[in-house]
């Protein structure tokens, strides 16, 4: 079954609860690289989501000025 992708949202809550863990003490040095890895994935995640949707907003206005 594949797994669903996050949703924006979803993924700057996750981002959000990884840095408060991180401002509020040493973070685990055992999950370290995976915490660090996980946030890799959720900025190229946003990052991906942001180009996507501004690129539907760019097509929409450009109809919208064709029109």
């Amino acid at each position: 079954m594949a797994k669903k992708e996050i949703s924006y949202s979803e993924a700057i809550t996750e981002l959000e609860n990884i840095l408060k863990e991180f401002e509020n003490g040493e973070p685990d040095i055992d999950n370290l690289s995976e915490k660090v890895k996980r946030v890799s994935v959720l900025i190229n995640l946003c990052k991906k989501k942001l180009k996507h949707t501004e690129n539907e907003v760019q097509k929409i206005l450009d109809n919208i000025e064709t029109e």
